[in-house]
């Protein structure tokens, strides 16, 4: 199990003069599953940006084991540490097996000599993410459903003991959302690896994670278990959502009914009446 530890310590990030994340403190569990959620422009992203360095903050710091991220050599950090951003770009022509083999820079000499290790990382991201038969393809052709995947594949050749990824079910159909999740829970049973991941839907991010971190306007709001994160009071409040919050009938973690504006059951035709507890 991973023992890198990556934390937030009065944390501010901005934009030129607008400010997303103000004086945010957040301690990563080594070793667990992070899911992140919160409305639309609530400053998920620029936080998981801030924490891989992409984003030099304003002011605060980001500590991995205990030194500020800063001050580590950029590819050391590289060894440790893996992002899939929200809005990755490949380079145009790239083939599927080259992109997910530059997630393997970080651990190459300075020749950046090729090595069967490399390839053997490079084979089984590609089948982890079901992406080995588009290896010889550009990635220009492919759909954003393969695309995804594919970029996925290269955070996996990374073989990093810290994953940070953006929305990584983005563009991904119900199965294919559940293949990835079912593949990062995965890796974190059989390696160790400490995954922190953007989830816009609440319902399975309260299913995969094992630490839930509700975001508002920039700032946390609540963190810890699903169970004690995913209730109706919070989702109202920080989402503007009216629900109901019961038992999942797979997992037993909290589920989501949204109340909406849809019609009362017994204004629909041929139904029956159905009373919702409390």
């Amino acid at each position: 199990m991973s023992t890198h530890t990556l934390d937030a310590e009065g944390l501010t990030l901005a934009y030129e003069d607008r400010t997303v994340v103000h004086e945010l403190t957040l301690r990563l569990a080594p070793g667990q599953v992070t899911a992140v959620v919160g409305p639309n422009a609530c400053g998920k992203s620029t936080l998981l940006r801030g924490l891989s360095r992409l984003l030099t903050p304003t002011a605060g710091t980001v500590l991995l084991d205990g030194t500020a991220i800063a001050d580590r050599p950029t590819r050391e950090v590289a060894r440790l540490l893996g992002l899939l951003p929200q809005t990755a770009v490949a380079p145009e022509g790239i083939t599927v097996a080259d992109l997910v083999g530059r997630g393997r820079f970080p651990h190459q000499g300075f020749w950046r000599r090729w090595s069967a290790a490399d390839e053997n990382a490079v084979a089984a991201a590609l089948t982890a993410t079901g992406t080995a038969a588009l290896a010889d393809r550009s990635v220009d052709e492919l759909s954003g459903g393969q695309r995804q995947r594919v970029w996925i594949a290269m955070a996996l050749a990374q073989e990093t003991d810290i994953l940070l990824l953006d929305e990584p079910t983005t563009f991904l159909d119900l199965a294919h959302q559940i293949e990835v999740l079912d593949l990062l829970a995965e890796l974190n049973a059989e390696r160790g690896t400490t995954v922190v991941m953007v989830l816009h839907d609440l319902n399975l991010a309260a299913r995969y994670a094992d630490v839930l971190v509700a975001m508002q306007d920039g700032r946390v709001v609540r963190s810890g278990p699903p169970a004690t994160v995913v209730t109706e009071e919070l989702v109202t409040r920080v989402f503007g959502l009216g629900c109901r919050v019961v038992a999942d009938p797979v997992t037993g973690t909290p589920l989501v009914v949204p109340i909406g504006r849809h019609r009362a059951p017994t204004d629909l035709p041929g139904t029956t009446p159905v009373e919702v507890p409390a």
